[in-house]
């Protein structure tokens, strides 16, 4: 990818900085974590790269519990207190101590999957959510939260042939997904919505185009 792309950041001032990219099963956003990652390295940014759910040894437990087809028959406060548990020792383990020594988080995943998954789809309600993750977590937003957008068909599309218990939820509940992604952009500061369709390439040129308006 051509330096043009990212000529204006100061890599500098990510030092110490949580960012989050999240958005719909299938639109990317693992992807685009790791060559954020990888870019981020090597300008020298020291950064610490997680996953949510997991990414600890009790966050990787509840993920297989919360993704297993076997537990078909999990509500969703069951869903949404195991998430915010797995959450909670996520950023006590490794995100706090990360960003106490001035290095970079990048996250998959964070507060804004469980609002559109739970909260709006899953309709246990925006406040219960807010109120929930205002309890549980010592911080419920990052810096920066990059939402990569796609169409619903296209990016549920892109799961394989053995979707787990989420990916299986069905369409209508995928694209209230989308819509309250869409949604949550409208309401916060510091949450971005991209276009998810077109190469990698392209999108990580969109992620890095968030990052250099604010990081400039």
């Amino acid at each position: 990818m051509g330096v043009g792309y990212y000529i204006g950041m100061k890599f500098e001032l990510l030092q110490g900085k949580f960012i989050v990219l999240d958005g719909p099963d299938g639109c990317g956003k693992s992807t685009q974590s790791q060559l954020l990652k990888e870019l981020m390295i090597s300008n020298g940014v020291e950064v610490v790269g997680v996953r949510d759910p997991g990414s600890t040894s009790i966050g990787e437990q509840i993920r297989e519990i919360l993704l297993s087809n076997d537990n078909a028959e999990m509500n969703v406060r069951c869903e949404t207190l195991l998430y915010m548990a797995s959450r909670s020792q996520l950023y006590g383990q490794h995100i706090a101590p990360a960003l106490a020594e001035g290095k970079c988080v990048v996250c998959d995943r964070w507060v804004s999957s469980t609002y559109a998954y739970q909260a709006v789809a899953g309709g246990i309600g925006r406040e219960t959510l807010l109120d929930l993750a205002e309890h549980c977590l010592e911080r419920t937003w990052p810096d920066v939260t990059i939402i990569i957008d796609m169409p619903m068909e296209r990016s549920m599309s892109r799961i394989g042939d053995n979707p787990d218990r989420m990916e299986s939820k069905g369409d209508e509940f995928h694209r209230k997904v989308r819509d309250a992604y869409v949604e949550l952009a409208d309401k916060y500061e510091n949450i971005y919505v991209i276009d998810g369709n077109g190469s990698i390439q392209e999108v990580h040129k969109r992620v890095l185009l968030v990052l250099d308006t604010i990081f400039n």
